[in-house]
């Protein structure tokens, strides 16, 4: 018999797939917007592409954190948004903001699954970070060391906080004033769909 050419991705599997895309996107926006000096990142190998990851033990042990707990929200579908902001240090002003919506895929009554292949998965993923990527050709030029960023979760309201300070109630969306926003391509596993949009501060 031959071996199965698609396998089945459970909702766990499908949860740490967009937990992983996340960090590996945080890793790749913070590079390509100049947040750190570039000898702070190194070349690793992942989704067919050479990617950019922090290899600060402060800054990947912070990243880290917070995709763990994200995880967990992602498997009991706590989370429905999840956002990086980039953030002017001396004025707190949001000049951009990372945008990745989470939704569940919804099968239609009568409608029979097809299962998504982990290769179909991961280059609809090599897609989105190309933009990434791509996205310095459009987006202002950041001055490194001027700006930091900080990560906000839309979860649901009865999600229990971690004991810790590093996860707090916020009121405020940081949302960008005189923003231009550009939708990327998105991906989707049998269970979950990532839509990307990015959102920047005009030039005045």
């Amino acid at each position: 018999m031959s071996p199965p050419t698609r396998s089945s991705i459970s909702f766990r599997g499908s949860s740490q797939i967009i937990s992983e895309f996340f960090e590996y996107s945080v890793n790749s926006i913070l590079y390509q917007r100049g947040i750190y000096p570039s000898d702070d990142f190194k070349s690793v190998k992942k989704y067919g592409l050479t990617l950019l990851v922090t290899h600060d033990e402060d800054i990947k042990a912070y990243i880290r954190k917070f995709m763990t707990q994200l995880h967990k929200w992602i498997i009991n579908d706590k989370v429905s948004t999840f956002v990086l902001v980039i953030v002017n240090k001396n004025t707190g002003e949001t000049v951009e903001r990372w945008q990745f919506n989470i939704a569940i895929n919804q099968e239609e009554e009568g409608e029979q699954s097809k299962q998504k292949s982990i290769e179909d998965i991961q280059r609809e993923i090599q897609a989105i970070i190309r933009q990434i990527t791509a996205s310095v050709t459009f987006l202002p030029t950041l001055e490194v060391n001027d700006y930091t960023f900080n990560i906000l979760v839309y979860a649901d309201s009865s999600v229990n906080l971690p004991n810790n300070n590093e996860w707090i109630d916020s009121q405020d969306s940081k949302l960008v004033n005189n923003s231009e926003s550009v939708k990327f391509k998105s991906f989707s596993t049998n269970e979950h769909k990532i839509d990307t949009l990015v959102s920047y501060k005009l030039d005045k």
